[in-house]
């Protein structure tokens, strides 16, 4: 074969070869495009099926954070007898009881409002023992007077967390 047989193959070949490569970038494309799509289609069904779950779960993040709020916290668990460590640990029996029964929303919820959920949950069981160590708390009344008493000054620990819920859940819309 000489050199102008070559380049006459050449010639014959190359707009198999051009047309070959244009198809294969398009049929990659194509490819993966429906991939995507059928990745995309997918997602939104998982989300359409979990939004209710995550709302669901924030609700009862706000039912706990509310419920264990140190005002409604002590209106609702009213102390058994005068002795304020009895008392104290009530109250901290109640917030873990309640705490452990919501344990499982963690899944639905991110990561940082779980974070600062349990923040909220640990600093209100602070405020109860710091109240319980101070030296003019001598019955579970005068703990309960205290603890009122700290709230007027600051804010509850769960009215944080609180917003943040909020905040997070106005994102979701």
């Amino acid at each position: 074969m000489d050199i102008d047989n070559i380049i006459e193959l050449l010639f014959s070949i190359a707009p198999a070869v051009i047309v070959g490569t244009i198809a294969y970038y398009f049929f990659k494309q194509h490819i993966e495009n429906e991939n995507r799509m059928r990745r995309f289609l997918l997602q939104k069904d998982l989300q359409k099926e979990s939004f209710p779950l995550r709302l669901q779960a924030y609700e009862r993040m706000t039912l706990f954070l509310e419920r264990t709020s140190p005002s409604k916290l002590l209106t609702r668990v009213l102390p058994t007898s005068s002795n304020k460590e009895d008392y104290e640990s009530l109250l901290i029996a109640t917030i873990e009881q309640e705490f452990e029964h919501n344990l499982s929303q963690q899944i639905y919820v991110s990561d940082q409002c779980w974070s600062i959920t349990q923040a909220a949950k640990n600093a209100t069981i602070q405020l109860i023992r710091k109240a319980t160590i101070q030296e003019q708390t001598d019955t579970a009344n005068k703990l309960r007077e205290i603890i009122l008493t700290d709230l007027m000054d600051k804010p509850a620990p769960s009215n944080a967390a609180l917003a943040f819920i909020k905040e997070e859940v106005s994102e979701m819309w």
